[in-house]
């Protein structure tokens, strides 16, 4: 075989066995991204919920002002992100993760915190609801600065959702409530 020949196969094996190597890894990754919600648990029902809010959604707060909220799907189905939009506020993402035997959430507020939350779904409970605790905080300098520390989901039917954020400041707690209808 000519030199050229050679090196042209010794090349292209070399790269079929990286790309091979590199397939693996992320498959191992993946893989254990997914075993986070072992099929047939109430966090694999729960999350399905979560996904299934893929979408344009709009509706009200407590004072009747217009509440926008998108849900799109990511990372190989593994995490939903949404964008909560207000008049006259800046956007907020809060990022939902199957976490073993629970909902992880991370929200990222005007404020520059990023709460943790997380939801432990049971087996007897039907999954209309989902009741995020505090965690911790990224950025939050002490527990009395103003904060997102608690979210109560309610899915009220497949077009229609509650979102009750519990605001907490100086120790006192503020509830603000989401209605909200999908839009496509």
């Amino acid at each position: 075989m000519p030199r050229i020949a050679t090196d042209k196969y010794v090349f292209l094996r070399t790269l079929v066995a990286s790309l091979m190597v590199a397939a693996s890894a992320v498959a191992v990754v993946l893989g254990a991204s997914l075993a986070n919600a072992r099929p047939g648990t109430p966090v694999e029902a729960v999350f399905a919920k979560l996904k299934a809010l893929q979408g344009n959604w709009e509706g009200n707060d407590e004072h009747g002002m217009v509440v926008k909220s998108t849900f799109k799907v990511m990372v190989s189905g593994t995490a939903v992100m949404e964008t909560l939009t207000m008049p006259e506020n800046e956007e907020m993402i809060t990022f939902y993760t199957a976490d073993g035997d629970g909902i992880a959430l991370v929200h990222y507020c005007p404020t520059n915190n990023q709460p943790r939350m997380r939801a432990v779904p049971t087996d007897d409970s039907d999954g209309k609801e989902l009741a995020f605790t505090f965690q911790g905080a990224g950025n939050l300098p002490n527990p009395e600065t103003g904060h997102e520390h608690q979210l109560v989901m309610q899915f009220r039917d497949n077009a229609h959702i509650t979102e009750r954020w519990t605001w907490r400041r100086n120790g006192k707690d503020t509830e603000m409530v989401y209605q909200l209808a999908r839009k496509n």
